[in-house]
């Protein structure tokens, strides 16, 4: 009697292969194709391990200051910005230091309200921010 070969699929989606919607899923799926524990991610991260829980679950956000280790732990920028603007390159650039944007103001001696009107597009009006705002970008 001839046998053939039977392939099995599993019916069971891998872990990881989900939509990526929140930043928690970004650290979810990246954790899981390291194949390493909450705990483990948690020490790469420099934070405990109910945090890391809280940010896959969505109950929490990362601080600002967790940005660039994140974007180190998971390897790409999980929320882009278009860097062709000035308000792109402004809030990329807080990101990379890992700074809100009450820090960035103050960083440059500007009110916080005139630092997220530029992060929203509005343009700079004075010569002396626009100067302050080239070195920060430097």
């Amino acid at each position: 009697m001839p046998f053939v070969r039977i392939r099995r699929k599993s019916l069971i989606r891998k872990c990881y292969d989900f939509e990526l919607k929140t930043l928690g899923d970004h650290i979810r799926r990246r954790r899981q194709v390291l194949s390493i524990t909450q705990e483990e991610a948690a020490a790469l991260l420099g934070v405990n391990a109910w945090t890391v829980h809280n940010w896959e679950t969505g109950q929490r956000k990362p601080e600002i200051q967790f940005v660039p280790v994140l974007v180190e732990f998971l390897g790409y920028e999980p929320e882009p910005v278009d860097e062709g603007t000035l308000a792109g390159r402004l809030v990329s650039k807080r990101r990379e230091l890992g700074l809100s944007q009450l820090q960035a103001a103050r960083s440059i001696g500007v009110d916080p309200a005139t630092w997220t009107g530029w992060e929203r597009g509005e343009r700079i009006k004075r010569e002396a921010h626009r100067r302050a705002v080239e070195g920060f970008l430097q």
